[in-house]
């Protein structure tokens, strides 16, 4: 099984200078590329004021963890590609391969947050969810033409390349119909440099929750992330992406294959410990983020919310726990870690511990007691303790 860390950096209150906070995010990738994690993963917000994701861009932060590992796969979870220029994040994304030696997964997703869409690009409102879909659809397109075309013409909904009525003629620029029409000398092609280091291009990994995004994820080549269901919701979700992936490659494709599950983890030497240290922490960053979705991807199939006076008063340690979280003794994570691979056959498994107004250091014990006593079960070449 593969592991990777989910680092959506918070800092409520913004009492952290970010400095500090670059250098516990550097502590813990070199940490786990140490102990044989595979990879570690950044999110993408903006505006966030309150403090609870102070990451705007998840390249340059792979860039910089790029720089002080060698192993471990750089991934984001995810780039807000609707806004974005798309030629830019292409070229930013090559580069990045090339900088980090071929170990890039590029994240992509179509935005939560209203307030960061309307103040980025007006195209991506959130409002207009069909809108939003179809300019992160003609992105994607963009994105893989431009990665394995030579020069790339496009004529979309939102996007033009190259831009009509564009003159070129330079000494130093042979003229060619490659690219150009030779009677007019206008611009009918542009190519973006440099290519990918990875062929055809980095593996695309989708963040998904609806029926329609795995669906058209899984025609579409991409790799999916889901976070919070729980096993038995889950287990529909991998089946139609199984299913719908089977039809596009014409084979059948085992369940768990191209799926990667984000799962909120506290190791510690006993249960209450793990509620005492993570606990708060991460009911915190639920109501935030469930403010917006709610808890219905919490629920089992056919379950139906208690009923409370406000939406998210079902939201406490005790109705959360058995549901997807990995809080507990290494003995308990394993046991839930195997249930995962048992009934959804799971083959990624993305975890974090530095939830809000949790210490980094409280954080990286939990990680550390991990690494000692959980991986092992999981991970050749690494080395419990009580080895």
């Amino acid at each position: 099984m593969d592991f990777g860390y989910f680092a959506n950096v918070s800092n409520p209150g913004l009492v952290k200078p970010y400095g500090q906070i670059l250098g516990e995010v550097r502590d813990l990738a070199v940490t786990i590329e140490d102990a044989g994690w595979d990879s570690i993963w950044f999110t993408e917000h903006h505006f966030g004021h309150e403090g609870f994701e102070v990451c705007p861009n998840a390249i340059m932060l792979c860039t910089d963890i790029a720089a002080r590992t060698s192993r471990i796969r750089l991934g984001q979870a995810a780039n807000i590609v609707t806004f974005w220029n798309p030629l830019r994040f292409i070229e930013d994304i090559a580069v990045l391969d090339h900088m980090s030696n071929g170990r890039v997964e590029v994240g992509i997703g179509r935005g939560v947050y209203g307030r960061e869409a309307s103040n980025l690009n007006k195209d991506a409102d959130l409002k207009d969810q069909a809108k939003n879909f179809r300019l992160f659809a003609e992105t994607v397109e963009l994105m893989k033409k431009a990665w394995t075309q030579d020069f790339i013409s496009h004529q979309g909904e939102f996007f033009t390349y190259s831009e009509p009525g564009l003159i070129w003629s330079h000494p130093d620029s042979p003229k060619s119909e490659t690219f150009m029409n030779m009677e007019t000398n206008e611009i009918e092609k542009i190519s973006i440099l440099p290519k990918p280091l990875q062929k055809p291009h980095p593996q695309l990994w989708q963040v998904v929750d609806s029926t329609s995004s795995i669906e058209w994820a899984a025609k579409n080549d991409i790799n999916v992330i889901m976070w919070i269901p729980t096993v038995k919701t889950l287990k529909k979700r991998f089946e139609i992406y199984r299913d719908a992936r089977s039809e596009k490659l014409g084979r059948e494709v085992p369940l768990g294959e191209g799926i990667s599950l984000v799962r909120d983890m506290f190791c510690a030497e006993n249960m209450e410990d793990a509620q005492r240290l993570g606990g708060d922490g991460i009911l915190k960053y639920l109501k935030w983020i469930c403010h917006w979705r709610g808890l219905g991807n919490h629920l089992d199939p056919g379950e139906e919310l208690p009923d409370t006076q406000g939406k998210l008063d079902a939201l406490t340690y005790e109705w959360l726990h058995p549901r997807n979280m990995l809080f507990g003794t290494p003995e308990y994570i394993v046991e839930k870690i195997k249930e995962l691979q048992s009934e959804l056959n799971l083959q990624s498994l993305m975890l974090w511990s530095h939830f809000p107004d949790v210490p980094h250091e409280t954080a990286m014990r939990s990680i550390k007691l991990f690494n000692e006593e959980v991986l092992p079960h999981f991970k050749s070449g690494t080395v419990s303790l009580a080895n």
